[in-house]
């Protein structure tokens, strides 16, 4: 097993893989605020070997600088807070409209996501102890059940504690395609391309939230190319999860889709060296 290094070792270990260094002292400073481990996931692209990692020596290709790949950690960086600040928006809305159409749908049953006769059974019988268990714990709920023992919450209060994947999951278990409709329809989606964006968005949000890299995330299951205008070669990648964010932004408030757009344009700006660019281009699709 190998054993930690210094900095002074792990700058080392750098250049014998052929990295090489403007500004040593301000390199240090970075690997003792980053960590060479992380900011190893953004050396990928400049290896060698690279796309194939399976038998990684981690030496980098002729001209690779310590800038470059550092350049990349921050694109990457603050291209999570441009997208968790949009993800936040779009999850609120879902929310909105889910709790608004299918409450006045059901209007006589302020717990409709608790009656079979609207969801299925699984949910119902999973509720209690997956979902509301945690919700609890709310002061508001508490109040609540203080004031109404033994009656959950209705749906406006409830829900608002659902996280995006329980939300998904609801939205799965209505019984009725009309009920469905009317949530999906406010995106101009069908039912199965509204879910396959929730989950777009529920994947990306997740990775964003716990620091993920997010510049070559993958979505296995792929993207529904419309009526997104999701690209072919984007449907896996995190071009194709922007385009999701971008055309649900789109649906809540125009003025803010482009303000992401502007946002992430002048990101791509931003960034100094050339390799890292070229990388970015490449690897995510996204371009200046």
């Amino acid at each position: 097993m190998k054993k930690a290094y210094t900095i002074d070792q792990q700058i080392a270990k750098l250049k014998s893989n052929g990295m090489t260094f403007d500004d040593e002292e301000k390199a240090k400073e970075i690997l003792l605020d980053v960590g060479c481990y992380r900011l190893g996931f953004y050396s990928f692209p400049y290896e060698i070997k690279f796309p194939c990692l399976e038998h990684r020596d981690h030496q980098l290709k002729p001209g690779t600088t310590f800038k470059s790949v550092y350049d990349l950690y921050e694109f990457d960086t603050r291209l999570r807070r441009l997208l968790l600040n949009a993800l936040d928006r779009i999850e609120v809305n879902i929310r909105t409209k889910l709790i608004y159409n299918i409450s006045l749908k059901y209007i006589d049953d302020p717990c409709w996501f608790v009656n079979r006769k609207y969801v299925t059974s699984k949910f119902v019988n999973d509720f209690e102890e997956q979902v509301y268990a945690v919700m609890r714990k709310s002061p508001i709920i508490q109040r609540h059940h203080a004031n109404h023992p033994g009656i959950y919450a209705p749906a406006w209060k409830t829900i608002e504690f659902m996280t995006i994947g329980n939300i998904i999951t609801l939205y799965d278990s209505l019984k009725e395609a009309e009920a469905k409709d009317l949530v999906a329809n406010a995106y101009g989606c069908s039912r199965g391309v509204f879910y396959n964006y929730m989950e777009t968005i529920r994947v990306l949000r997740n990775k964003c939230a716990h620091g993920g890299c997010i510049y070559r995330m993958d979505f296995p299951k792929g993207i529904k190319r419309l009526p997104a205008d999701i690209s072919a070669e984007c449907r896996h990648n995190i071009k194709g999860g922007i385009d999701v964010v971008r055309y649900m932004l789109g649906r809540i408030s125009q003025s803010r889709k482009k303000d992401l757009e502007n946002d992430i344009q002048n990101l791509v700006s931003s960034i100094q060296t050339p390799e890292a660019q070229k990388v970015i281009a490449q690897v995510s699709k996204i371009e200046s």
